[in-house]
């Protein structure tokens, strides 16, 4: 794993001088307060989780043993850091922006035209409903009818991409959500048995079979939290280390996926891709 071997990279082996307490990417969000609690308990040096609602759990959980973790912009909003460039708490990590799940949806309907209505897929303890809104209004501004469905653990993804299709949308638009990315085996399944063109967050989802996917590679995001973990290691406050965000954003399309659609994707839009997956 990229987390791992970035570690190595830094000085830390598990086993050496790096003990790892493995759990809790597998809980749903009712169970993250006190998984966080048994963590504390455990007075470890730092603490990594992946999620809004995983970070907020640990935050509440310590005030004082260091959080590295993936999380959105809201975290400013809910008062968990001050700001990006000074946390000012014992929470640093990884953000990504908001704006990328509208440029996600502008690359979809760019992709495939015709889109006649585009249902957004969103875990709403990951994405706010200001921001849903936002999404709503700019497929609005193109003359179509958006659609929003929601899922908080895996049981939902399925029920909810059935109510997009049903609700006459021929995209969808997966938002950023760590549930989306743990169960993205599900999601493209779905998508592929439902007809339904979608776009994803992890390039790897477009690798994986996805049809199309725009964001950072994910080992790339994970050395990255390493290295601010390795940091923290050193004695480094998360007060004082800023909030980073992805450094590399990679456009995927499909290309097999696409022809099992039925899709022809616009040739200048392949020209953009940084890997087509034949």
């Amino acid at each position: 794993m990229a987390f791992f071997d970035e570690l190595k990279q830094r000085g830390f082996v598990e086993g050496k001088n790096l003990n790892v307490v493995p759990g809790g990417f597998d809980l749903g969000p009712d169970h993250f307060a006190e998984h966080a609690r048994t963590l504390a308990k455990s007075n470890p040096d730092v603490i990594f989780c992946v999620g809004n609602a995983a970070v907020l759990a640990a935050r509440e959980a310590t005030q004082t043993i260091p959080v590295v973790g993936l999380f959105s912009p809201n975290m400013v909003a809910a008062g968990l850091i001050r700001t990006f460039a000074r946390p000012g708490s014992n929470v640093t990590g990884i953000s990504f922006p908001s704006e990328l799940d509208g440029k996600r949806q502008e690359l979809l309907l760019e992709a495939v035209p015709g889109v006649r209505g585009i249902a957004i897929l969103a875990d709403p303890t990951f994405t706010n409903p200001a921001q849903l809104e936002v999404l709503e209004d700019a497929a609005r501004a193109r003359g179509l009818k958006p659609a929003v469905v929601t899922a908080t653990k895996q049981e939902d993804i399925e029920p909810a991409m059935d109510k997009a299709k049903e609700s006459g949308a021929t995209a969808l638009n997966v938002l950023s959500a760590p549930l989306f990315s743990f169960n993205r085996r599900v999601l493209i399944e779905r998508a592929a048995a439902l007809r339904l063109p979608a776009i994803y967050e992890w390039p790897e989802m477009a690798e994986d079979g996805g049809l199309i996917a725009y964001g950072p590679p994910l080992p790339l995001v994970y050395r990255q939290a390493a290295g601010l973990v390795a940091k923290v290691f050193y004695g480094d406050k998360p007060q004082d280390l800023p909030v980073e965000l992805p450094v590399k954003f990679d456009l995927v399309v499909n290309l097999k996926t696409a022809k099992a659609l039925g899709l022809a994707i616009p040739e200048s839009f392949l020209l953009r891709a940084d890997e087509l997956v034949e």
